[in-house]
């Protein structure tokens, strides 16, 4: 059966609003590494992994596709309604393209009974083997009582559709939620630290490795980060003209290349760290509230083992939730989910949810992401992705320079 025989005509909607997508969960993210490197067996964090702003701000308008785009648009969302009859036995009255992924294509799909599902469409089948484990990886953690979009699975009982023209996954859609790429604050640190306790509950009884314990001065290699931004500031140098944000990126990358020291004499302090399966991808776009409870966790990535304290920092040190409040409101909401996260799960370390400070802190001082955009993806800057590089900066200074006191009064909570 083909888009053609379905009972009721299927409507080609426009692009949905920049300001809706929080509406659905987020399987897929613009900032992802290539799959070839999701399992890697390195612990140590990854740049690119760390939190970065939407590629296009909220509050901009999406321009409505031109004739030739209305066309391939409208042949995709044809193909999209046929693999969803084929394979899924579901007729679809409505498919609208969100406007979000780099990696994949996204719709939502309303089907006849009214009901809501959330359609990632693979442009490639090269890596359908790791984005089937990223779902698969999802759908333990579900199994297990962690809060995440669920999977549906096609008539032959498979994650990911495969013998149609495009390959697909199809979710549960969750309504009504928002974010956490705003930032953290009130109740929902909690709610998160709960949340987060619960995933890596559940994913330290993953059978692709058991948790261990690692040197925590690991988590972050200093030589590497120390050459990439003598890289970086050479490629600038090297630039014919710098524009404003450009300018400030070289400063910036001299000042993290100058404290570079002071990283690693904080990294050498900490004691040894869990290493498991992690979640992979916990930035503020994947956790998803409605209103202050944490609605869903989103956008796995395959089973890989990580530092906990690095993805409990992930998120609770999100620049953002850093800045947008004092030093001390902020240190309450961390404290907050440190002390929830312990609740939900008993036995992580001491260490981890003290560490993860300093983690965190290391972690984004020693990432030269996004200041070396302009340099290797000029095609994705833009005002959010400028606004995103100054506050993570300063957080990220801000962090350092206060790090004793703030580990102190984190230290006297957890006792």
């Amino acid at each position: 059966m083909s888009a053609g025989d379905l009972a009721a005509p299927l409507h080609l909607a426009r692009p949905a609003a920049a300001g809706r997508r929080n509406s659905c969960p987020r399987p897929d993210r613009t900032d992802r590494l290539p799959p070839a490197q999701h399992l890697s067996t390195s612990p140590r964090f990854d740049e690119e992994t760390m939190s970065t702003p939407p590629q296009q701000p909220a509050t901009q308008p999406v321009a409505a596709p031109s004739t030739a785009g209305r066309t391939a648009e409208g042949e995709q969302i044809k193909a999209v309604a046929d693999t969803l009859v084929l394979a899924y036995g579901l007729h679809p009255a409505d498919i609208t393209r969100i406007p979000e992924g780099t990696a994949t294509d996204n719709y939502t799909v309303v089907d006849q009974a009214g009901r809501r599902h959330f359609a990632k469409v693979y442009r490639t089948r090269e890596h359908l083997d790791l984005e089937r484990a990223s779902v698969e990886l999802s759908e333990y953690c579900a199994d297990g009582g962690v809060a995440t979009a669920r999977a549906t699975r096609t008539r032959e009982h498979e994650l990911i559709a495969t013998h149609g023209r495009l390959p697909m996954s199809l979710w549960s859609y969750v309504p009504h939620t928002a974010t956490a790429e705003g930032g953290l604050r009130g109740a929902r640190w909690a709610a998160v630290g709960t949340e987060m306790g619960r995933l890596h509950s559940r994913l330290a009884a993953h059978p692709a490795a058991a948790p261990t314990l690692e040197p925590g001065a690991a988590v972050c290699d200093v030589a590497a980060s120390r050459d990439r931004f003598e890289r970086l500031i050479h490629a600038y140098r090297l630039m014919p003209r710098l524009g404003e944000f450009e300018t400030w990126a070289l400063q910036a990358a001299r000042e993290r290349q100058a404290i570079l020291g002071d990283v690693e004499s904080t990294l050498t302090s900490l004691p040894q760290l869990t290493v498991q399966i992690l979640h992979g991808d916990t930035a503020g776009p994947n956790v998803l509230f409605k209103n202050d409870e944490v609605a869903a966790i989103v956008d796995f990535r395959p089973p890989a083992p990580g530092y906990l304290a690095w993805e409990i920092a992930r998120l609770a040190c999100d620049p953002k939730s850093v800045l947008d409040n004092s030093a001390e409101s902020w240190l309450t909401g961390y404290t907050d989910l440190t002390l929830t996260y312990r609740d939900a799960n008993p036995k992580a370390s001491a260490d981890d949810l003290l560490s993860s400070l300093r983690v965190g802190c290391a972690a984004m001082l020693c990432s030269a992401f996004p200041l070396s955009v302009p340099v290797e993806r000029p095609h994705i800057v833009d005002a959010a992705m400028e606004a995103y590089g100054r506050v993570r900066h300063e957080a990220a200074l801000m962090l350092l320079d206060r790090l004793p006191v703030l580990e102190e009064a984190l230290r006297d909570a957890l006792r």
